[in-house]
Parts: C-alpha cells; structure tokens; sequence
C-alpha cells in the first residue's frame, strides 16, 4: 500500500507553491525515499476568472487560467510529486495505525501529514475538518469566508493549512508564501528540526 508522506489538497496557488517546495527538495538526503501527492482541484480554481498585474515576477496580463495550466506542468518535473486529477476529497480520518486516510468521490489515499490549500469559501465540507472551522479573521463578514484553526499554519498534529483557508488574504503572492512556508516546516521537520529549505543558485 501506498503511504503518501504528505498529501495536499488542493491545486490552486498554494496548494501548487507547496508542492514546488516539497519536490525541489528532492536531492536532499533526508528527502529519500518521500512521496508527495496533490489533489489538484476540489473545484474551480479562483484562478480561472483571475488577471495578473500586479504579481511579483508574473507577465502583467496574465491570465489566472494559463498560469495554473502552467502550473500543472511545472509540477511534472518532479518525479516525487503525483498528481491526482478530477477527485474531491470527502473526509479525513485517522486509522488504527494513525495515519490519515483521506478519502475523494473516488478512492482513498493514505498519508503521514495532510496539507489543506483549498479556498475559503463557506461551502467547505470536509468531513473531520469542520470542528477547526472559524469565520475568517481578515475577510469582509458579508462574504461569509472561513478559515481553520491555526497556529503558523499548523492545525493539529499532521495537519497543515495554506493559502486563504489559513486565514491569508486572497493575494496571489500571500497564497504562494503560505504554501512555500508550509513546505519549509515539513523540510525543517524531516531534518530532524533543523531549519531549511530549498532554492537553487547560479553559483551552485
């Protein structure tokens, strides 16, 4: 049986940012043997109606389509990082052995550590989450926005959250940071707590 050592859910900005993360990290010696896997949608992205202008880095005019297209792609560098496609994830549960199984209209996977990217919109219903659930803490009331429960982005143990639903404001560049910082807990947590992360350099 497979056993995801995270699983995040979710394909937007952060959910994908932190899989980027998680992936680059691959050559690390810690990093042996570690299986990420994404759910990429739970349903459409609010990246589909978006236009980019104002985002560090990114083409003014970009279209919020074409990046997560994009996205997708980029993620397929890296050979740790598996996709899953046209699933909604139900419920999330420990078992006996306490790991979580997370369960879609499909199948159900099993993971060490879970990360939540989806949005906050207020129709989130995943199943063994909803007691984390609170009003969102920086949005305007009247959208009804949720957040979860957290402290720096962790839940409970082996639960993370990123992007809106940790409570961030919807900025592309909040959302990406939150995913990244999400995967840098996980990496400083695999190396038995000694802080790191993962970029590259020219002078490497």
């Amino acid at each position: 049986m497979l056993v995801y050592d995270v699983l995040i859910i979710g394909g937007g900005v952060s959910g994908v940012s932190c899989a980027q993360v998680l992936g680059s990290a691959a050559k690390k010696a810690f990093m042996e043997g570690k299986t990420i896997g994404i759910v990429m949608h739970q349903k459409a992205s609010m990246l589909q109606d978006a236009v980019f202008n104002n985002a560090f880095g990114i083409q003014p005019g970009t279209l919020g389509s074409d990046l997560l297209t994009q996205a997708k792609e980029n993620l397929k560098i890296y050979a740790n990082v598996t996709q899953i496609e046209g699933e909604k994830v139900s419920r999330v549960r420990r078992n006996s052995a306490q790991l979580f199984v997370v369960e879609t209209n499909k199948a159900e996977y099993v993971a060490r550590m879970v990360v939540v990217a989806v949005n906050s919109s207020n129709t989130f219903a995943i199943e063994g989450l909803m007691d984390y659930v609170e009003p969102h803490k920086k949005s305007i009331p009247t959208k009804n926005r949720i957040q979860l429960k957290n402290i720096d982005h962790l839940v409970a143990e082996g639960i993370y959250v990123a992007g809106t639903l940790a409570g961030h404001r919807s900025q592309l560049a909040i959302a990406a940071g939150s995913g990244a910082a999400v995967a840098t807990d996980i990496l400083t947590l695999w190396n038995d707590g000694v802080e790191t992360h993962s970029h590259d350099s020219i002078r490497k």
